[in-house]
């Protein structure tokens, strides 16, 4: 696979909060900045050329998002997950999407199925492009739109929560050649499962759909490679 494009190179605005959260955001989930690194304000000031204001509020909203840790007398650092908090976020993130899953009335109405027809082509091009960042919001945008058929806004919510989440245990899947190919066959079938009747199978196979980067991210642990 020829080299992923990122916006790691491009600069970041002083007066664009949003984009020195997106830079920030994107260096923890695509490993530029590993599990337990410090981040001090002086030196993401540098990284991006903003300001302090900025840099803080992005340190804000990456530990709301979960991927930043601040503890008091130490200072911010990139959030590392013990295997046990991996099993047990993604157990909650498997029964809201399961449950989010068998609530969507099937056959699908057909606006449903040409939105993530839709989602699935753009998705499809990002990925042809090698756009990382682009491959991640297509997906994470698919899966929204899946899962808002539910009809109810606070299960989507909170299982939005846990996408984000678990963004650093499943961003890197998204450069990965078999991965990728993987969700997209995947992504297709969820859409041919929507015409039908079969809810327990879409469920299924929504819950199946994250074991790859699951399975990745504890291999990675267990081999010490996330230190």
């Amino acid at each position: 696979m020829s080299e992923i494009r990122t916006a790691e190179e491009m600069p970041v605005r002083r007066d664009d909060p949003d984009g020195v959260v997106a830079r920030l955001e994107e260096d923890i989930i695509f490993g530029r900045l590993p599990p337990g690194a410090r981040l001090t304000e002086d030196a993401l000031m540098s990284r991006y050329g903003t300001s302090r204001h900025f840099v803080r509020q992005a340190l804000v909203d990456a530990e709301r998002r979960g991927i930043v840790r601040r503890e008091k007398n130490v200072g911010a650092t990139v959030r590392f997950y013990s295997a046990d908090e991996v099993r047990q976020i993604y157990e909650v993130r498997e029964m809201l999407t399961r449950q989010a899953a068998l609530m969507i009335p099937l056959p699908a109405p057909q606006g449903l199925i040409d939105e993530l027809s839709a989602l699935q082509q753009q998705y499809c091009a990002k990925a042809d492009a090698q756009d990382l960042r682009g491959i991640h919001e297509a997906n994470d945008a698919f899966h929204l739109a899946l899962f808002s058929a539910c009809g109810n806004p606070y299960l989507v919510s909170s299982l939005q929560d846990y996408m984000n989440l678990t963004l650093p245990m499943r961003a890197k899947n998204l450069a990965d050649r078999d991965g990728l190919a993987q969700s997209r066959r995947q992504h297709e079938l969820m859409i041919e499962l929507l015409k039908g009747r079969d809810s327990w199978a879409l469920a299924q196979l929504c819950v199946d759909h994250m074991q790859f980067s699951k399975s990745d991210y504890l291999a990675r642990i267990g081999s010490g490679i996330l230190r």
